[in-house]
């Protein structure tokens, strides 16, 4: 039986007099890539950021692993839920300090196991951040992610500020994390990509859950290819 790894019942996210989600009920999988697709200004980034409490429901419940988030000690959920934004940032000036700030007693043997996992050279922890392409930087990004050991990983438009060889490898990087045991919530605007990588999809419209399930049964990917 498939396990969920977040639930949301009857969710709804106001800001102001915006109605950012609507009454949003759902399953997200464990071990799996789920898609949240749909047009600008649908909701998904504010679903996404629910995830790990960076945006809280106005009604409605978010569980993970069965228990309501606020239940949760919000670093740990955080640990355990770790969020890769669309650009990637590095906060320090080398490649090994970058992939230690959650995680300040990491060795280099353990940051070269983690490079090789995203697919770059052990020698990259050498490296000075600013000469990183785009595909190199946002794969240490999930490298860094990747430290602290989490459970679920959340992508926001990962690869929109990279060239076709760099979404390449960081797509790859991510399927080998999902086939190893990572649960994956994907924001994309590409439709082709979310086709690539997710078992599960979720199509959102003005902020309400308009269709989801497996990827190959879901219509606006076909409609929207």
């Amino acid at each position: 039986m498939e396990t969920s790894a977040f639930g949301l019942e009857a969710v709804t996210v106001r800001s102001g007099a915006a109605t950012l989600l609507d009454g949003v009920t759902c399953q997200i999988p464990a071990a799996a890539c789920t898609a949240l697709v749909g047009p600008s200004g649908a909701g998904k980034t504010t679903l996404l950021r629910l995830l790990n409490r960076l945006a809280e429901p106005t009604t409605g419940a978010v569980t993970f692993q069965g228990r309501p988030l606020p239940d949760w000690n919000v670093l740990s959920l955080r640990r355990q839920v770790t969020l890769v934004g669309q650009q990637p940032v590095l906060l320090t000036d080398s490649v090994l300090e970058d992939l230690r700030v959650g995680c300040p007693d990491l060795g280099r043997g353990q940051a070269a196991i983690l490079l090789r996992r995203v697919h770059l050279p052990a020698g990259y922890a050498d490296r000075a951040t600013t000469n990183l392409s785009g595909g190199e930087a946002q794969r240490v990004c999930l490298a860094r992610a990747l430290a602290v050991t989490p459970q679920v990983l959340l992508l926001d438009e990962p690869t929109s500020a990279l060239d076709a060889v760099g979404t390449a490898a960081v797509e790859g990087v991510v399927r080998e994390l999902v086939a190893g045991g990572l649960t994956v919530v994907l924001v994309s605007h590409n439709i082709a990509q979310a086709r690539r990588m997710s078992e599960h999809v979720l199509v959102l419209d003005r902020g309400r859950l308009v269709e989801q399930g497996q990827a190959h049964h879901v219509d606006y990917l076909r409609e929207h290819a």
